[in-house]
């Protein structure tokens, strides 16, 4: 390991370098027309994405806490405008993240479609109140007020030949409706589906329309004689289509002849492209999942949005899951994909040369492996119920997964870093809750399920050998060679030890339990915890083992005699998660309360509590180079730590040396007498102590008032301000009084009362200074009575003494 090279050191804190949170969560996406930005509803919020590297570069916060019900890019990129619950629309500069103005929509429901025209000056907006308005973005008021729509208007479209002024819409009777916008009327009605009308698209010519339905067809129409030309059955419910551009080769996709061609997305998730003139469907994309060929639809799968960005020449499609995915449009190969949306995530794991990837299990019965560089997401099909756990063998290129569906996967990534299924185990009766991988060789997985047994799974040589080749077309099977009943209830958590020799399991049952590798036979029983146990970890370079657990508590046992060397208290809830870092001197740990505690083994100290998540923390790893963590969270989350230790101890020792230089510098300047330049470090410094040395050395020398006074004029004004602040603790003592009134008596000489209001702090500053000024001057009133009085005890000592002297001589 790389970590094993330099010295050890003891982490003392994390920083979060990454955090990959949910950008999307449904409705209409938007990429911008150069193809850079893409725009994602976020219930309040409206994320803009950066398609390169998959960053956030702005969140558009509608301010009203309502969500955002519709949005609208204008074609020349510039103007962006959203409508929200609350009935208002807000023009935005989305570049600088500013909202430019808002205005009611005067819609008495919320818009539920919004389209700019070609020329980026109108824009229309469908309410769910059945009425349409357009507004004029440039002049800033609304132009027409369309009635006639039944129900809500989901879509509204501007024809693009700009000199027709004609707008197209569709509500929920089915029609798509063509207005004049020089009468504001309704001038045709084309009437044909049979359910929702869910896209239009308009050919080059400006007089042929295609629609799309969910009742699984589209429509081709003649705009001049406004009805149908040909109707073509989809056989699934179609939510986009796309009219394939004149210029392009798109021979691979099926396009042997000239002629209108078109793309559509729906409800079965893969993409069509059908020939206009004869209604064939000449190309169907291949998909990594079993299509669903039975009347039931594959809902999962669906798609809901396909558009075509001509910049990228790229095809993006977004599905019901919230993936978003950008296809090369000539062959619709895989670009891109993101994951807008990851519910709970219930595991998570470095992955790859250089831990570059991470794999994710989620609430879902798919994993998802991101590119950390690119954001670029791998969707990984093969379990059929929801994945409970991974874990990854030591080279980080294998990993396994356990699922609900009682089964475990063997997967690798090749060297082109896309992920294959290698091999898939069944045998428990129950969810496979807890996976293992061997430390030492890839050799084997040891699992445990609901069904309280554990098993030791062998991956053959031969197996590892072929995956490594890439010879594998398709999952190998694999037997369990040994299951034992482990314990009375579910099996929480699996550790095999660095050596391969020794598997502990962690269970609701309370106890951990140590078992020889080879036969599985009980070896120990660890007792102590309270509570069921959430996790089990071997330390990689000492016999022990640690814990944790619902009860709050993390521990470490003895594999020797099994007896509690060390318990952890700190956590307020359940300890869902425990690893070793820095070579297994110090734990961190994950709550149920989304909490991250560091821990130092030796001194039983917490040294760090972090917090990055909202909920639970299921998911905790540390990569090879013991450098970064990941965590993931029921809060949908995955966040990358970073450690900043090294960074952060630099930082304090340059600060130090800093410090040291100047204070020398000081030295020498007092030494030197040159008192102004001395002045301007102490307050630099913010010393009031030191500051204060330098007035009373300048008040020692011969003429100090004057040469004080000349110091303190040429001070600028926020060097001034920070006197002045420091003078009002110097007050307080009556040993540093007379310095402070000094300075104050300079203050109020040479500048002006409306300078000295400008001062920031002055009105504390006076309410301050006044009650101890008014302390020092009766002080000073008592010291001069006294004074006084002693001066005149004095003189009628005097008196007496001459008087005694001069009877004395009579």
């Amino acid at each position: 390991m790389a970590a094993a090279a330099g010295p050890l050191r003891f982490k003392s804190n994390y920083a979060v370098s990454r955090k990959m949170e949910p950008f999307y969560t449904g409705g209409r996406v938007q990429v911008s027309r150069d193809g850079t930005a893409m725009f994602c509803p976020c219930g309040t919020r409206l994320n803009v994405i950066d398609v390169e590297t998959g960053a956030r570069l702005h969140s558009l916060e509608q301010g009203d806490q309502e969500d955002i019900t519709s949005f609208a890019l204008s074609p020349d990129d510039e103007i962006l405008v959203t409508g929200s619950r609350a009935l208002l629309l807000k023009q935005w500069n989305w570049q600088e993240n500013k909202c430019l103005r808002t205005w009611k929509a005067v819609h008495v429901a919320p818009v539920a479609s919004m389209a700019f025209d070609s020329t980026s000056t109108l824009l229309a907006s469908g309410g769910c109140d059945s009425t349409i308005k357009i507004w004029d973005m440039i002049k800033q008021y609304c132009t027409h007020n369309l009635k006639g729509s039944s129900g809500v208007v989901h879509l509204v479209e501007f024809h693009p030949d700009i000199s027709r002024l004609q707008l197209l819409s569709s509500s929920m009777d089915y029609k798509i409706r063509i207005w004049d916008l020089n009468s504001s009327k309704c001038v045709a009605v084309l009437d044909g589906h049979f359910s929702a009308v869910t896209s239009l698209a308009f050919a080059a010519d400006g007089n042929t329309l295609i629609s799309s339905g969910r009742d699984k067809i589209c429509m081709v129409w003649n705009l001049e004689t406004r009805e149908s030309k040909r109707t073509v059955p989809i056989y699934e419910s179609v939510e986009a289509v796309i009219l394939l551009p004149e210029k392009g080769d798109f021979s691979q996709l099926g396009v042997k002849q000239q002629g209108l061609h078109f793309l559509t997305a729906g409800s079965k998730g893969a993409l069509k492209i059908w020939e206009a003139a004869t209604a064939a469907c000449v190309y169907t994309q291949p998909v990594p999942f079993e299509p669903m060929e039975s009347k039931e639809e594959a809902s999962e799968h669906s798609l809901t949005q396909c558009m075509l960005v001509p910049e990228r020449n790229e095809i993006v499609t977004v599905s019901v899951e919230h993936n978003i995915v950008l296809y090369d449009a000539q062959t619709l190969q895989l670009r891109k994909q993101f994951a807008g949306y990851n519910d709970e995530v219930l595991d998570v794991k470095f992955l790859g040369p250089g831990d570059s990837h991470i794999v994710v299990a989620t609430n879902s019965p798919q994993l998802k492996v991101f590119d950390l560089a690119t954001s670029h997401c791998q969707i990984l099909y093969g379990h059929t119920e929801t994945i409970l756990a991974l874990d990854v063998f030591r080279k980080g290129l294998m990993f396994v997964s356990c699922a609900k569906d009682k089964s475990i996967r063997v997967w690798r990534m090749n060297k082109d870093r896309r992920v294959i299924c290698v091999a898939q185990g069944l045998g428990h009766a129950h969810g496979v809750g807890a996976v293992s991988c061997s430390r030492m060789k890839e050799n084997f997985v040891v699992t445990s399920s609901q069904d309280c047994t554990i098993k030791v799974w062998n991956i053959p040589e031969s197996l590892t050998s072929k995956a490594k080749a890439g010879l594998i077309s398709s999952p190998e099977t694999l037997q369990a060679q040994v299951t034992e009943r482990g314990h009375d209830k579910d099996i929480n958590s699996v550790a095999v030890s660095p050596n391969d020799k020794l598997i502990a399991t962690g269970s609701q049952d309370r106890l951990a339990k140590l078992w020889s590798c080879s036969d599985c036979s009980l070896l120990g029983v660890f007792t102590g915890h309270k509570r069921g146990i959430w996790c089990v970890q071997f330390s990689p370079v000492d016999q022990i083992l640690a814990t944790s657990s619902a009860d709050g508590t993390l521990k470490l046992w003895g594999l020797q005699d099994f007896s509690c060397l060390k318990t952890f208290e700190g956590h307020d809830a359940s300890v869902l998660k425990v690893i070793f870092v820095s070579r297994g001197t110090q734990l961190l740990s994950g709550g149920s309360d989304g909490l991250l505690k560091l821990w130092t083994i030796k001194t039983n100290e917490c040294v760090k509590t972090l917090d990055g998540h909202e909920d639970k923390i299921w998911g905790l790893h540390s990569n090879k180079q013991d450098d970064m963590v990941v965590t993931a969270s029921s809060d949908s989350s995955i966040t990358l730590w970073k450690d900043v230790t090294e960074i952060e101890q630099e930082e304090a020792q340059a600060k130090q040396e800093e410090q040291i230089m100047k204070e020398q510098e000081l030295s020498n300047l007092l030494h030197e007498k040159r008192y102004l330049k001395a002045l301007g470090l102490a307050i630099s410094l913010d010393r009031p102590h030191t500051v204060l040395t330098v007035v009373k050395a300048i008040l020692k020398e011969s003429d100090g008032r004057k040469h004080l006074e000349e110091n303190i004029v040429r001070l600028r004004k926020d060097q001034k301000e920070a006197v002045l602040a420091f003078l009002v603790t110097w007050n307080t003592n009556s040993r540093n009084c007379h310095e402070a009134q000094a300075v104050i008596e300079t203050l109020l000489k040479h500048e002006a009362p409306d300078s000295l209001l400008q001062y920031s702090g002055i009105k504390s500053a006076v309410e301050s200074l006044l009650p101890y000024t008014e302390r020092h001057f009766q002080r000073l009133s008592r010291l001069l009575q006294a004074s006084m009085f002693i001066d005149f005890m004095w003189q009628n000592m005097r008196l007496a003494d001459v008087s005694q002297q001069e009877d004395v001589t009579l």
